[in-house]
């Protein structure tokens, strides 16, 4: 056997505190993705055929480094509330996923009467396709649909029943006929911004901060910074925009 000579023992050290540090990075990012992961309830999974379920508690504490995700564009038409809201509530989805689509027409038209309409509550989405092409000429959809201020109309056509993934009801005609029906009034330009540049960019960057956060299934929100994953009952998004707006002394 060959003995070990200072210079290699040095680089064998140097070797090993690499590896500690990169080991304990990778733990710090396993951390932030459990907080937004790891108590999930009927989470729609990206690549499973049947959501994991899992059941949790109360809400944890806001973390307060995630606030400033809120953008709080007066103009944004992806968003729904005032822009100065006490409480911001973002919502990341893919319009191709079930347990998003029982939020939307189950939970959210709650949460727009009791909390929205009286400047409480302030909804932000994002675009976070998983689900593939459609899933994501569906995510260029809303947003072209946003560009006529129609984003929301459109959003309501797409949830309005449960659609089969990925086979054809999210092709481009249909995507057109739902703008149609979202009354979005210029549907030639709503053709040129599905296939845009911009409106590229803009949906990954929504999918880009999904994914740095942790996000791996839809849909997932964060309330003033408190992560809830999953179609949670209408209570647990209750008590954690009270729990928020209590906070922010409103």
């Amino acid at each position: 056997m060959t003995a070990s000579t200072p210079s290699s023992r040095g680089r064998s050290r140097k070797r090993t505190i690499a590896a500690i540090a990169t080991i304990t990075a990778a733990g710090a990012l396993a951390a932030l993705a459990f907080t937004l992961d790891g108590s999930s309830s009927d989470r729609e999974q990206p690549t499973g055929n049947s959501p994991v379920t899992t059941h949790s508690s109360a809400p944890e504490p806001a973390d307060k480094s995630l606030l400033a995700l809120a953008r709080r564009t007066p103009d944004d038409a992806l968003a729904v509330g005032q822009a100065d809201a006490p409480v911001v509530m973002i919502e990341y989805s893919d319009f191709q996923c079930p347990f998003c689509g029982r939020f939307a027409r189950e939970t959210e038209p709650e949460l727009v009467r009791s909390y929205v309409e009286k400047g409480v509550l302030r909804i932000e989405w994002r675009n976070f396709p998983v689900f593939g092409e459609e899933s994501e000429q569906a995510a260029l959809a809303g947003w072209a649909a946003g560009r006529q201020k129609k984003f929301w109309q459109f959003h309501k056509v797409a949830y309005s029943k449960t659609r089969e993934r990925n086979q054809g009801e999210f092709a481009d005609e249909e995507l057109v006929a739902m703008a149609r029906t979202a009354g979005v009034p210029d549907i030639e330009k709503f053709r040129s911004d599905m296939v845009s540049d911009e409106g590229r960019a803009a949906v990954r960057k929504d999918q880009e901060e999904g994914y740095r956060l942790g996000v791996t299934s839809t849909p997932a929100f964060l309330v003033n910074g408190t992560p809830i994953l999953g179609a949670q009952p209408t209570a647990t998004f209750e008590q954690a925009v009270e729990a928020a707006a209590e906070a922010a002394g409103k």
